[in-house]
């Protein structure tokens, strides 16, 4: 009750704040502040914070909770309040705001003494008698030149001494995939090892361009000499070259200097991804994760604001993976720290729009990390989700299927994917109770409606797990139809979860998502295409399943009621002992027998009925069941 009277104070004083812009400063207990922002109408955004945490995520709800007060500043434009929200965040770090570290230090390269001199790329200089080359800016072109060299000039990258390791153990993997000329083994001369390393360098140095003209005449300076072996070393390696720079044209943009952005939303947490071009060529990468998941184009403002307050240099363009919050605003103040203008684009088709969803299955990949599923799921998510226009990544996705059989038997299934993967021990089977027919939208909302139920009474006992937490995502198996059947039911429950149908053409293949107004095509979104018809697979064949084991349970119960002395509760009390009929048709009278509900004679009739070529009569029971 004291956190609800704290909420509404708050939010009677945010209601008396001005009609103009300014920047927010939120404060715990303590007085720390915990969150910045900005507002073009101070009272009307920072009274949302304080009404309904309706379209709130988590971590703005937890924010919330731990504000005590809240300060203000009024500023003369929008423009200014953005200038100062940045400042302030820089200054005081405040914990629910995206923070992101300015780790950009220098790197190096080290190399050790001969003899088998090694490198390897480092941050920092040491007094350990090694040299070292550099600086560099960007550690993640260090590691690439320096992880190409040794793939191109075969140099091992393991934590193995040498010559103190010769011929201990067996080579490892790089060997035998021919991207390591293997010391271990002890056959590679000294002076052979430390010539290809000299290239290495030189490669490095020089860059590809000066290392191919270099090892093509020594190559041809070879071949002259008839020193064919080395002639064919030099071949591979000039082959190498030529192969990674085919692999770097794929990550390569028309436009001289740019920077791409995208990001991948997962349950609790936002990663995003950065691609830096210069001269034309991908020059730097970088990867931030950050909690909570806030909506997409206020992450990417904020996100944009805080990168380009670290890093010195601007570009001219900026491509985006989708809309960006305070577009013009952001521009101006991006043009002011270049001094020249800025241009914020997000791209439809061509190079551009390639090298977004390069950035953008990057950021899936960062994030699946983090969430333990592989990439592939995470991008597959983060595609359905924008695919639908979801708020967050359908974490939890909940799908339902009817079947019958001439309205015979009517059950569902409920199938659950977590993190795109099947979570086989959240599935549900259903028995309809209630309509009779092959009624499927009937069927559907007696379905949806005895969930939600089960929902509430999870709530109320304070269990989050199973029935007792929210789906991020429903889907239907069936067209607009069953969408529309559903939706009043949900809202009339205030339940508030996205709901789709899952249609299906001629040939029973996925084919379009539906909802309310029509349909929404997936062929072209391969990977959530991909994830659509495989949960819709999965609860087809689940509630198939249901419904065949069902009419099997039928067919048997009516088999044995049709047996003198057998009723439903002697039915159902025998299969439930015998599991099978192929058991129960093998049992003899005495195993019957002990079933419980089951007597002497009632044994003796099943016993007679699977085994009338005993020719059992009522009188021969001593000679069917001997005591002894």
């Amino acid at each position: 009750m004291a956190e609800l009277e704290k909420k509404r104070e708050l939010r009677r004083k945010a209601m008396k704040l001005p009609l103009q812009p300014g920047v927010y400063l939120m404060h715990d207990k303590t007085g720390k502040i915990i969150y910045i922002g900005k507002a073009k109408v101070l009272k009307n955004r920072v009274s949302q914070y304080f009404g309904s945490e309706k379209n709130h995520d988590n971590k703005v709800r937890k924010m919330v909770s731990q504000v005590d007060y809240f300060e203000y500043i009024v500023t003369d434009s929008e423009f200014e309040a953005l200038v100062l929200e940045s400042s302030l965040i820089k200054q005081n770090q405040p914990k629910y705001n995206i923070l992101l570290k300015d780790d950009k230090g220098y790197s190096y390269i080290r190399v050790t003494s001969p003899p088998w001199p090694r490198m390897e790329e480092v941050k920092q200089v040491e007094d350990d008698g090694a040299k070292y080359i550099g600086p560099y800016m960007s550690s993640w072109s260090i590691r690439e030149t320096v992880d190409a060299a040794r793939k191109i000039f075969k140099l091992p990258s393991c934590s193995r001494r040498f010559p103190q390791d010769f011929g201990k153990g067996r080579p490892c993997l790089n060997y035998y995939i021919e991207q390591c000329c293997a010391p271990c083994r002890g056959k590679i001369k000294e002076e052979e090892y430390e010539e290809t390393f000299r290239e290495a360098l030189e490669f490095i140095k020089g860059g590809s361009g000066a290392s191919l003209k270099a090892l093509t005449e020594r190559m041809e300076e070879a071949a002259e000499n008839l020193e064919f072996e080395l002639a064919a070393r030099l071949r591979d390696r000039i082959q190498a070259i030529g192969k990674m720079k085919e692999r770097q044209k794929v990550v390569a943009s028309r436009v001289e200097e740019q920077d791409v952005f995208a990001l991948a939303q997962g349950e609790t947490c936002t990663a995003f991804e950065v691609f830096r071009f210069l001269g034309g060529k991908l020059c730097d990468r970088e990867s931030f994760l950050t909690q909570g998941c806030q909506p997409e184009a206020e992450s990417r403002s904020e996100f944009l604001r805080q990168y380009y307050s670290l890093r010195d240099r601007v570009p001219p363009l900026v491509a985006l993976d989708g809309p960006v919050e305070d577009e013009e605003l952001l521009e101006r103040w991006l043009a002011e720290k270049r001094g020249k203008s800025v241009r914020l684009v997000f791209p439809q088709r061509g190079e551009q729009k390639n090298l977004v969803e390069m950035c953008r299955s990057n950021a899936a990949e960062s994030l699946s990390r983090q969430m333990g599923n592989t990439g592939h799921e995470a991008s597959a998510l983060d595609e359905l989700r924008r695919l639908l226009g979801l708020s967050k990544t359908p974490a939890y996705i909940e799908s339902y299927d009817i079947s019958n059989l001439a309205g015979g038997e009517n059950v569902a299934g409920m199938v659950v994917f977590e993190n795109g993967r099947p979570l086989r021990s959240a599935y549900r089977k259903f028995k309809i109770k209630t309509v009779i027919g092959s009624d499927d939208y009937a069927s559907m909302r007696e379905v949806l409606r005895r969930r939600f139920e089960e929902y509430r009474l999870h709530v109320q006992e304070g269990d989050e797990e199973g029935f007792g937490r929210l789906p991020d995502l429903i889907l239907l198996d069936g067209g607009k139809g069953h969408v529309a059947a559903v939706q009043p039911l949900l809202a009339e429950m205030g339940i508030e979860v996205p709901l789709f149908g899952m249609v299906k053409d001629d040939k029973h293949r996925t084919r379009a998502i539906a909802l309310t107004g029509g349909e929404i095509a997936i062929n072209s979104n391969r990977k959530a295409f991909t994830l659509v018809s495989t949960i819709q697979d999965e609860v087809h064949r689940f509630a198939i399943g249901f419904h065949r084991q069902q009419r099997k349970k039928t067919a048997v119960s009516s088999t044995l009621l049709s047996i003198d002395s057998v009723g439903p509760m002697r039915a159902k009390a025998l299969l439930r002992h015998f599991k099978t009929m192929t058991a129960l048709s093998a049992a003899d009278p005495r195993e019957l027998e002990t079933v419980p509900g089951m007597n002497r004679p009632a044994a003796l009739k099943v016993y007679a009925y699977f085994h009338p070529e005993d020719g059992f009569q009522e009188g021969e029971k001593e000679e069917i069941l001997p005591d002894s």
